[in-house]
């Protein structure tokens, strides 16, 4: 029988780890996990609360497409309060994970055909939906020279070289956790404007970001294309990250205008509405409970943080990425003469600690580079690079320090 062709597109590296680290877990060895972006505390007790109120006396039926209007102005206020930026709840699409509203905004955006760009390194999702709705995928090759974030220069060569109807920018990043300042998105959204080109901002990591002290500097943090949706800019945000509800699959887009009924459409036709528990629930994120518990676990991922940065002349890779926000460290394996698929394979087995290759996020590069997350408890963390430092030693060859 026929496959189609849009489905030939590469599996997600970082499942295929932790499906082999869940089975030697499995197989009775001591497995530290740190290769899922995966906050390790869980919903706060203020989400879990309202969850089982929900099952025993709630109504779980289906909500509008877009999602429940509570939760929709919830989202509305959090704008005005962490950014000072007026959002009108009908602008709010609630959807199923922030990867439920990539896809919804993909397909509202642009048609087959497309050329649509985005930063090299990078989270592979954009490029492998893209690819399967047959866009062309423009990666802008993003390095130390502008802290792996797209520049307008970058864009207006793509734009001359064969057009672009898209872009897509993640600040905080995913692998590299370098964000983009104020003016730089200003600048780009502008440039977006002026060109007719569609903004997509992922911004799932906000809030967990850092100060120059190295010290947790949870709130806003980072600079929001929401002020950009009157220019056609659009947002994509999510439960999964900021408030740990990675398993909640509950994310939302904020919409400028000319997307709205396009996105209402395609979001009933396509999932009828977001898991109505998780939405109810989720409104409980928003409360002083909610947010105290997100600082809390912001708190935790800055100490983790300071246990892997405190030791890179240890483990001695070449380059690290700014780990400004989220909870990730992109480092520069290759003094070990091994490429990052097999480091990260020996190192899974040889010691139990689990790391993404960066093949994931870089095609050209990634075989040098590897990600590692510390959204585990730090002590585990500190448990994890203590083996890492131990393994690279009995390697062959300049890492071995």
């Amino acid at each position: 029988m026929k496959i189609s062709g849009r489905s030939q597109v590469p599996a997600f590296a970082v499942m295929e780890v932790l499906a082999a680290a869940n089975a030697l877990r499995d197989s009775g060895r001591s497995v530290l996990n740190l290769c899922a972006g995966e906050p390790a505390t869980g919903a706060s007790e203020a989400v879990r609360r309202r969850a089982i109120d929900l099952l025993t006396a709630g109504d779980l039926g289906y909500t509008e497409a877009m999602g429940a209007p509570a939760l929709r102005q919830a989202i509305a206020d959090h704008y005005a309060r962490w950014y000072d930026v007026e959002i009108s709840p009908a602008q709010v699409a609630v959807t199923t994970g922030s990867s439920g509203g990539f896809m919804l905004a993909f397909l509202a955006a642009f048609d087959v055909g497309d050329r649509v760009a985005l930063a090299r390194p990078g989270y592979p999702a954009y490029r492998n939906i893209l690819t399967s709705l047959g866009c062309e995928v423009v990666e802008l090759d993003c390095g130390p020279e502008t802290r792996y974030q797209p520049t307008v220069s970058q864009l207006q060569q793509a734009y001359y070289e064969g057009g672009l109807d898209g872009l897509i920018i993640a600040s905080p990043a995913n692998p590299t956790g370098t964000m983009l300042p104020a003016d730089e998105l200003a600048a780009l959204a502008a440039w977006c404007e002026d060109f007719d080109v569609r903004l997509i901002s992922d911004e799932i990591y906000h809030g967990i970001t850092y100060g120059p002290d190295g010290l947790a500097a949870p709130g806003a943090g980072a600079a929001t294309a929401a002020a950009y949706l009157g220019g056609g800019a659009v947002v994509v945000n999510s439960f999964s990250k900021y408030w740990a509800m990675t398993g909640w699959r509950l994310g939302w887009l904020l919409l400028p205008d000319d997307l709205v009924t396009p996105v209402d459409a395609l979001a009933g036709n396509v999932a009828l509405c977001p898991p109505a528990l998780a939405q109810h629930a989720g409104t409980a994120a928003f409360s002083e409970e909610g947010y105290a518990a997100a600082r809390e676990n912001v708190e935790q991922y800055a100490t983790s943080r300071r246990l892997v940065l405190d030791r890179l002349d240890e483990l001695g890779w070449g380059p690290v990425a700014p780990a400004d926000g989220a909870f990730y460290v992109y480092a520069d394996v290759s003094r070990s003469g091994l490429d990052s698929v097999t480091w990260c394979a020996r190192l899974l087995a040889e010691t139990g600690v689990a790391l993404t290759p960066g093949t994931d996020f870089d095609a050209v590069r990634g075989k040098d580079w590897v990600r590692l997350s510390f959204a585990a408890a730090p002590e585990v963390v500190a448990e994890a690079v203590d083996r890492i430092v131990a393994w690279q030693a009995t390697l062959e060859g300049p890492s071995a320090t």
